[in-house]
């Protein structure tokens, strides 16, 4: 049974390995490039279910057409299967103003958000940094601009992934990766497996030693076991799928 509370006992790094050895994706996809980072490193993993939109913020909002709102968006969020991750797409290029500041992501948290991320900026980052709300942008900008949302709920492309309304999503420090459903609940479980492959190897360099062959025949037994791991995984989706 899928856990997100689980999940978020894992940094997103695991959860790649993990995601690696279902082979059901290439190695380089799945994840956003280095143009998102994270505001608060500090922070612990989140993972939530995507809520997306796209947003202008460098002309005025043209009169007469159907924008949507705050509201709006924080009411959708009720479409998900559980905790919003909200997705912002920056329409703009480059970023003309911020995506996001203290007001909205009080309003995310409040309706049960577990973070933001957007292709754009943030700003208001000290008051968010007090809510401890995780936020991912390109940067900060003082400004909201000509701030309006221009589509929720559709696919948008942040920091070289799409990501659609729904998708399970895991993010901390080191960046954010989307989560394949055929195998979301499983990941947990071969996560755990992962790190205890390799504490073989990191319980041997905190022993202090330097024989490169006691060095070597951990580090090979770390392998073999997640070897053996990706292996087993593997057979059996096999033999579910036929």
């Amino acid at each position: 049974m899928l856990s997100l509370e689980r999940l978020c006992e894992f940094d997103t790094p695991t959860i790649c390995n993990a995601i690696e050895l279902f082979a059901v994706r290439p190695r380089s996809e799945g994840y956003m490039d280095p143009r998102v980072r994270a505001c608060f490193p500090e922070l612990p993993p989140v993972a939530g279910y995507a809520a997306t939109a796209t947003f202008r913020g460098a002309f005025e909002r043209p009169q007469g057409s159907s924008y949507a709102t705050l509201d709006e968006q924080v009411r959708r969020f009720e479409e998900l299967p559980g905790p919003s991750f909200v997705v912002f797409q920056d329409l703009d290029d480059p970023p003309a103003a911020a995506t996001f500041g203290e007001v909205m992501c009080a309003s995310y948290q409040r309706f049960g958000a577990v973070g933001l991320v957007t292709s754009g900026a943030g700003r208001d980052l000290e008051q968010v940094r007090r809510l401890r709300f995780p936020v991912f942008t390109n940067g900060a900008i003082c400004s909201h601009g000509y701030s309006h949302f221009v589509s929720l709920m559709t696919p948008v492309r942040v920091g070289g992934l799409t990501v659609r309304p729904g998708d399970l999503l895991h993010a901390d420090a080191n960046g954010v990766t989307n989560i394949p459903d055929e195998i979301a609940g499983e990941v947990t479980d071969v996560a755990a497996e992962f790190v205890a492959a390799e504490a073989v190897l990191l319980d041997f360099l905190k022993t202090g030693s330097h024989d490169h062959r006691l060095y070597s025949q951990a580090r090979q037994e770390m392998l073999a076991r997640i070897t053996s791991l990706g292996d087993r995984i593997r057979a059996r989706r096999n033999r579910d799928l036929y």
